[in-house]
């Protein structure tokens, strides 16, 4: 069984999660502004594609209150967050 210092730790550029947050908005958007002027799949389908802009919204407004808070040195901040 190895031991965790035998574990090397993953770089920053694949721990960060704003570029998967980003991409995953662009996405949602690209489909939102594509399904709202193409009228394709009625209002559910747009329906769908707002939620998915409001999960993108949600999950960078938590990874922001989540640095906030360690930047603040709160001890019920996540912890591993730069």
């Amino acid at each position: 069984m190895a031991d965790a210092r035998d574990i090397p730790e993953l770089p920053r550029a694949l721990r960060a999660p704003e570029p998967v947050i980003i991409v995953g908005m662009v996405a949602w958007l690209v489909a939102t502004v594509v399904v709202w002027i193409g009228g394709w799949g009625g209002d559910r389908t747009l329906a769908v594609c707002l939620v998915g802009l409001a999960v993108g919204v949600l999950g960078t407004t938590i990874v922001a209150i989540q640095r906030a808070a360690v930047r603040r040195g709160d001890r019920t901040a996540q912890q591993g967050l730069d």
